[in-house]
């Protein structure tokens, strides 16, 4: 490696899972406020099969590249 080459550091896992938190946590607040009125009487698991797929695509395609990008200064 040259002298001028930068050395890139590995991403802190700790740092990324307490930017997930940060964000998935008001994620689910939101989610449920939305999803909670519309499925009131549904058992949990069908709930749950709302919910689970639709925090799931807002994570992977939403909240993870936004912190692998934007965020990556503060890994």
């Amino acid at each position: 490696m040259s002298g001028n080459q930068a050395q890139s550091r590995a991403p802190s896992r700790i740092r990324f899972a307490v930017l997930v938190f940060l964000g998935v946590y008001p994620l689910v607040t939101v989610l449920q406020l939305i999803l909670l009125p519309l499925t009131q009487g549904w058992s949990l698991p069908l709930r749950n099969l709302v919910f689970v797929p639709v925090m799931v695509t807002c994570m992977v395609w939403g909240l993870i590249p936004f912190i692998q990008t934007r965020l990556r200064h503060l890994l």
